[in-house]
């Protein structure tokens, strides 16, 4: 048991010292440890594929560039930003880029004015504002990718929130058709390729009415 700061160089050490293979099973782990880790074990998922999925700017540019369509957002990283902002992405949600997980670090936001004192209240960090949607359901594709590029994909999941917290998950999906559910998992799949993903991934999708 190695109990230090995930960036402490000592700490670090001690645990390529003691590992012949290195891995995380969430995406807050800073990216720059494990590129420490990586000039020195085999590391996976990657640094890379980690600073994507820790930061909600880069993961939506990142799916855009995969064809794998977002809600309508914006960044706001600066005053002059959050002034520039386009009213038709009002009422939206203001979410931190970084380390928000079940409805932490979210504000619902209707007007400017909203959107002003919401970014004040999250500390005027790095944010993205979604438009909302008019949402039906929420699935969730669960992809294994390997160093080959062979991928492997659970049946596509139907998932119920309480509260912004996953309380309840179905599977296989009801309500989702066979077209969809290929739409799903080859997004997944794509994502995953793009990012040389190495390990189990999970994507969540929103469905729309």
């Amino acid at each position: 048991h190695i109990q230090s700061d995930y960036v402490d160089e000592q700490g670090l050490a001690q645990l390529m010292q003691r590992s012949a293979a290195i891995t995380t099973e969430f995406e807050n782990v800073p990216a720059a440890a494990l590129v420490t880790l990586e000039a020195h074990r085999p590391v996976a998922p990657g640094a890379q594929a980690v600073a994507i999925c820790q930061d909600r700017a880069l993961e939506k540019a990142h799916f855009r560039r995969c064809g794998v369509p977002c809600a309508p957002h914006a960044v706001i990283e600066t005053a002059e930003q959050l002034a520039a902002v386009d009213a038709a992405l009002l009422p939206g949600i203001l979410k931190t880029a970084r380390l928000g997980y079940d409805g932490k670090g979210q504000v619902t936001v209707k007007t400017p004015e909203d959107l002003a004192a919401a970014w004040a209240q999250l500390g005027r960090v790095p944010c993205v504002l979604e438009q909302r949607l008019d949402l039906a359901f929420e699935v969730s594709v669960i992809v294994a990718r390997n160093a080959q590029g062979e991928v492997v994909h659970f049946p596509v999941q139907r998932n119920l929130h309480r509260d912004g917290i996953l309380a309840v998950t179905t599977v296989p999906a009801p309500e989702v058709g066979p077209e969809l559910q290929a739409q799903a998992v080859g997004a997944a799949e794509c994502l995953a390729a793009s990012m040389h993903y190495v390990g189990v991934l999970c994507v969540e999708f929103f469905v729309l009415r």
